[in-house]
């Protein structure tokens, strides 16, 4: 049964109502107090557990740390069969399962963390009926036949977890989610429940339609997370960052925890280590850590022996903390679903808790850059693919890296372009990378179907033919242009790797197939054929890079808006709730924090001079919502009302900002961002030398523009 679909073709939801219960939702209550500890579900659950219980595919939206897991579990645990979870990251299915496994519930993971005997018995456990939570990463169903076994054995529920990646608009996309539509269908199509904590309007009828849900009820309560009080900090540099990290850390030393996000593993490590020399309890928390190291860290801040713990976003899916009190971000995210979800891991308890945001407008550089490198230009692929065809042997073969491609490509390509190019390549059929861990090899049926049937029956060939069946099955047909098959992942049955390479070489002699074993390296299936002659979708891959240079142009927008900044979250995910004016933001609490004034040192950490901290204490004595905190001219320029002339003048420069952008054909903030603007105007600098001292002028800037502001700010007005 299909979707039912507007005259738009939107997706169809049902929005539950609040209709007499089912019977079964007793039984859900009576196993959350009795398992669980809770008195009872909270907003939303109740209809999300009662539409699963009736057999309806779902689409849960709870905020972070609204429960969205009890959604599916407590369903599980009550239904016959066995449910299984999509789940993205490694260490969140190990997190839940563990928390499952503590309480008596039969849940168990299979994940590439395990030993082949470890998984077996696992697996094993599983068919035998002991388990009623499975939790697979979406990879664990590309190879043998996962699907087929658990189908023949009953999947009663499934549930994909963190669903927002299966959307090209939504903030994690990633192309292994894609194939859960399949595999859903590979489970014989069992009532789907799909949850996320981050989803617009536009990213919930993409998951519907992705997972091909029927008449979905939509569970949305809200994205509204009252007990968190938003701030920005406009900071310089890392340096002021840094000194208004250690001031908020040190002012909150007997509060609860808290969880500083940086954007990559270098500064995880740095931040980590200058707060220990500032003596803060502080530990490091990245992807790059080996799995023993990272549990420790883990556990160590779970159970209270440190007090910070520095992370990448690697760091949070799923975990239940309850006393995070302070989220801080040294460095803009790169979109409002990835800062929502990282600020709302802050005040789990429902009790209060703040999220800061350290901004310095250079931080939209580092996403554009990574934008550009993970979806690079047309002309970007075109010029990889013309250097391998450069590089390669006269057997398709290169075995330079990506690294010596970027430098043998035409114009300017990064590492992480010429990486990305050669994956767009290899999705579109035009050339494979060879993983030396795997026995991989490039076949190409050259017989006709009556050929094939003529030379090889299936009494004296079966093998054969088996092997040709699973070639066209996994590839859709495509082996008659030549695919790349890892001869590893072939059905049990053929001898492996090496049985399927002697059945290659049996087809080959009988011309029915040509085959090579790829070496490692990168192998291109046919060199002559231009760029054209492959099936890349340029279009996709436009859209989403456009789609996430909006989602970067939100956040910045975000950081900069002068109106509540809670109404300005609701709004973007869609949420009635929106109002213009809150009780938990610094702009709405008049409560505008500025960065510390000193600079961090080993040992000694930063100096506070009318810092963050100040600021707060001095919030706290005249009372939130009527708080005025004392404001530098920079905090002036980005916080404080304009007078008439000072809005005049800011439109006049704003004016002379537009025409530069157009003249240099670059965007307006290229030129000066707002902030600048802002202080410009309230300043009014006469000099090119007051000029140089605000915000955002630097030498190359004052050099190039400097004139032609100073011409508008001491003009007469």
């Amino acid at each position: 049964m299909g979707m039912p679909q507007g005259a738009s073709g939107a997706v169809s939801f049902a929005v539950t109502d609040t209709l007499a219960l089912a019977p079964t939702l007793d039984a859900a209550r009576t196993l959350l107090q009795e398992r669980f500890g809770y008195p009872d579900f909270r907003p939303g659950q109740t209809e999300a557990v009662r539409a699963i219980l009736e057999g309806r595919d779902t689409l849960v939206v709870l905020p972070t740390g609204g429960g969205k897991s009890l959604c599916y579990q407590v369903p599980a645990l009550l239904l016959d069969g066995l449910t299984v979870v999509i789940s993205p990251l490694i260490s969140l299915m190990k997190d839940q399962v563990d928390a499952l496994v503590a309480r008596g519930l039969a849940a168990t993971y299979i994940n590439s963390t395990l030993s082949t005997a470890e998984a077996s018995e696992r697996m094993a456990r599983v068919l035998a009926g002991e388990v009623k939570l499975l939790y697979l990463a979406p990879e664990r169903f590309d190879v043998g036949k996962m699907a087929e076994r658990l189908r023949a054995l009953g999947v009663r529920l499934l549930a994909v977890d963190e669903a927002h990646c299966i959307s090209e608009w939504g903030h994690d996309f990633r192309p292994s989610y894609l194939r859960v539509k399949d595999v859903r269908e590979r489970l014989g199509a069992p009532p789907t429940v799909a949850l996320t904590a981050t989803a617009t309007p536009e990213v919930r009828e993409d998951i519907a339609r992705q997972l091909a849900l029927r008449d979905p009820a939509l569970i949305l309560t809200g994205f509204d997370r009252t007990n968190l009080t938003y701030h920005v900090i406009a900071a310089k540099n890392d340096a002021t960052k840094d000194a208004t990290l250690i001031d908020l850390l040190r002012e909150r030393s007997g509060d609860g925890v808290a969880i500083v996000y940086a954007s990559t593993r270098r500064t995880v490590e740095r931040i980590a280590t200058m707060l220990q020399h500032a003596r803060v309890s502080a530990v490091a928390y990245h992807a790059g850590l080996d799995d023993t190291h990272r549990a420790e860290v883990q556990d160590a801040f779970m159970n209270g022996r440190v007090r910070v713990i520095v992370a990448t976003n690697a760091f949070g899916m799923g975990i239940d903390k309850a006393n995070v009190r302070l989220v801080v971000h040294h460095a803009m995210p790169g979109t409002l679903e990835a800062y929502y979800q990282e600020a709302g891991r802050a005040g789990r308890d429902r009790q209060p808790a703040t999220a800061i945001l350290l901004h310095a407008f250079p931080d939209r550089f580092m996403h554009e850059f990574f934008i550009k490198g993970a979806l690079p230009e047309r002309e970007v692929v075109a010029s990889v693919y013309d250097a391998c065809r450069r590089l390669a042997d006269r057997d398709g073969l290169v075995t330079s890296s990506a690294v010596e491609i970027a430098a043998a490509a035409k114009g300017k390509v990064s590492d992480r372009e010429a990486d990305s190019a050669l994956r767009i390549l290899a999705k579109a059929g035009a050339l494979a990378v060879a993983d030396a861990s795997r026995t991989q090899a490039y076949v190409r049926l050259i017989a006709t179907p009556d050929r094939i049937k003529q030379a090889l029956p299936e009494a004296s060939h079966g093998m054969a033919l088996a092997l040709l069946r699973s070639l066209w099955k996994r590839s859709r047909g495509a082996v008659e242009d030549g695919v790349v098959a890892d001869l590893d992942a072939l059905p049990p049955g053929l001898g492996g790797a090496m049985g399927a390479m002697q059945l290659l070489d049996e087809l080959q002699g009988m011309q029915i197939a040509v085959w090579k074993r790829l070496g490692e390296g990168i192998t291109l299936h046919d060199r002559g054929k231009g760029l054209d002659a492959w099936p890349v979708d340029w279009e996709a891959l436009d859209r989403r890079r456009r789609g996430e240079l909006r989602k970067l142009e939100m956040m910045q927008k975000y950081a900069y808006t002068e109106q509540c900044r809670r109404e300005f979250v609701l709004r973007y995910f869609g949420d009635k709730a929106a109002r213009p004016k809150c009780e938990g933001c610094d702009n709405c609490l008049g409560e505008k924090l500025e960065a510390s004034e000193g600079v961090a040192t080993k040992g000694r950490g930063a100096r506070s001079n009318g810092g963050p901290v100040d600021a707060l204490r001095a919030a706290a004595k005249r009372g939130a919502g009527s708080a005025k905190a004392t404001k530098s001219a920079a905090a002036a320029a980005t916080g404080a009302p304009l007078t008439r002339e000072q809005i005049e003048m800011l439109d006049a420069l704003k004016a002379v900002r537009t025409r530069l952008a157009r003249a240099e054909e670059v965007p307006a903030y290229v030129i000066f961002p707002d902030r600048t603007l802002r202080e410009m105007a309230t300043e009014r600098p006469r000099t090119l030398t007051a000029l140089a001292n605000i915000y955002g002028v630097g030498p190359s800037r004052l050099e190039k523009f400097g004139a032609e502001f100073l011409a508008v700010l001491t003009a007469d007005r």
